[in-house]
């Protein structure tokens, strides 16, 4: 049966558009005329003691989401010995977690969408405790495994709501700068379970199970602190909304986004895929590297991993900070660049040149992760915001779920002399994860060269206030 002439012009549509799009790649990197890097601080000096607030509620639970998350991969060893498994089959329950976000991403995004940013956030902290407990009680790895996957499904909820409650209600100008200060929370919350390890794990006579317990105890205070804080503008104004047009509602909405943002939503995965892989491959089985291959004291690694998250930090915020200048995409071009030349030094240096290797292999890292905030926030959907940034970013995390499995197993396959002082086996898996982060570069800077840039794309109340009186109007007329 030939193709319709609708069907037709339709594809021919749809070409032109990519034909233009592709042409544009190289030209939309440049700056606009006369940019330049201003004063950051009266730009933070836009934000009312409100935003500031939500900021810092969001800031919180990110970091604490990643606080809990890196628990496992920093005593992996330890919980292998308790348990009597292999590193590698510990690390399936960093594997689980990442493959369950997802999950957690579509509940809590979908609540945090029809029933506001306070509520979907205060029940996932709750749920942290009650699994963060859990996970110190364990006594089989049938049992670890089944409460670190419950515990994929509760970390997954958390990021899209974050990033909607810091961002929304953000200025404009502000906006890179402050996505680059909540993506570390990322970056603090590894930095404190470093930290914490150290003082808790080493000392107690619980090992690493006193860890879990500890982490069950900050979420407390986040979730007093959201208690006293109001929704978002931007939410209000979309439930004032639904209540003028309950034709309009929820549902609606939905079907209406996915219709018109679904290759969007596509590309934001396959750009998260290349992230979380830059992340994870970079830091999971780091301190594995570092205390098993290379030996290093539990102050040492300690100290190694303070000095990489502090790079991480630093990274982020000045990176988010200046891509409201030269642009989302040219930031993360840059330091992918940067990064891929740092990989060597990073993998494969014995001596305290380690320290700054590992400072500006994760300057890049995070640099980069700092821009995507505020960058999947200005490609999103208005009305579901949570949604979608929460599915895209966790799917993304879905895709690279098996980064640190991957990486120890490939590794078993280089083994190294084994030494008197330890009786874990010891494996190359510097090698593996310099091959790992060689692609992973690459792929991103690929992706994101292709990719749109929606800069400066309007995020407040009137937008949405406006696309869903537009839509509540064409549902009347059906």
């Amino acid at each position: 049966m030939a193709p319709s002439i609708t069907s037709l012009t339709a594809t021919a549509t749809w070409n032109h558009r990519l034909g233009k799009h592709l042409s544009t790649r190289i030209s939309s990197l440049r700056p606009p005329p006369g940019v330049r890097l201003e004063n950051p601080i009266p730009i933070l000096r836009q934000l009312s003691r409100r935003q500031w607030m939500f900021v810092v509620v969001a800031f919180a639970g990110w970091t604490w989401d990643a606080f809990d998350f890196f628990t496992v991969s920093l005593t992996v060893s330890d919980i292998a010995i308790s348990l009597g498994r292999t590193v590698t089959d510990i690390t399936w329950g960093i594997t689980l977690v990442l493959m369950l976000r997802s999950v957690g991403a579509i509940v809590f995004g979908l609540a945090a969408d029809k029933f506001g940013r306070k509520w979907p956030f205060i029940v996932n902290c709750l749920v942290f405790i009650v699994l963060e407990l859990g996970t110190g009680f364990v006594q089989t790895y049938k049992q670890f495994l089944a409460v670190r996957a419950l515990f994929g499904v509760a970390m997954g909820g958390i990021y899209g709501n974050c990033a909607a409650t810091a961002l929304e209600d953000c200025p404009v100008e502000a906006r890179g700068i402050i996505s680059g200060i909540l993506q570390q929370g990322y970056a603090l919350g590894y930095l404190l379970a470093v930290v914490f390890n150290r003082a808790i794990t080493y000392t107690s006579p619980h090992g690493w199970r006193a860890l879990f317990w500890f982490g069950a105890c900050p979420p407390v205070l986040i979730i007093a602190l959201r208690m006293i804080l109001p929704e978002t503008d931007a939410y209000l104004a979309q439930r004032h909304l639904e209540r003028i047009s309950p034709r309009a509602a929820f549902l609606q909405m939905a079907k209406s986004s996915l219709k018109k943002y679904w290759h969007v939503i596509i590309y934001m995965v396959i750009l998260m895929a290349g992230f979380n892989f830059m992340s994870h491959g970079s830091q999971d089985l780091y301190p594995t590297m570092l205390s098993v291959q290379l030996q290093f004291s539990p102050n040492k690694t300690t100290v190694t991993m303070v000095i990489a998250n502090l790079g991480a930090i630093t990274g982020g915020i000045f990176v988010g900070y200046i891509s409201d200048f030269v642009g989302r995409r040219l930031s993360v071009i840059i330091a992918c660049l940067l990064g891929g030349a740092l990989i060597y030094p990073w993998a494969f240096i014995r001596n305290n040149g380690i320290f700054a290797a590992v400072f500006f292999l994760q300057f890049m890292v995070q640099g980069a992760w700092g821009v995507i905030p505020i960058y999947l926030s200005e490609l999103s959907p208005p009305a579901f915001r949570v949604f979608i940034v929460g599915v895209a970013y966790q799917l993304g995390n879905l895709a690279s779920s098996a980064s640190s499995t991957i990486e120890a197993t490939i590794g078993a396959r280089f083994p190294l002399e084994q030494t008197s002082s330890s009786s874990v086996k010891r494996y190359n898996y510097g090698k593996v994860m310099a091959i790992l982060m060689g692609c992973v570069f690459g792929y991103v800077l690929i992706v994101i060269f292709l990719g749109p840039e929606h800069k400066a794309a309007d995020l407040n109340i009137e937008k949405t206030a406006q696309h869903q009186e537009d839509l509540a109007e064409r549902v009347q007329q059906d």
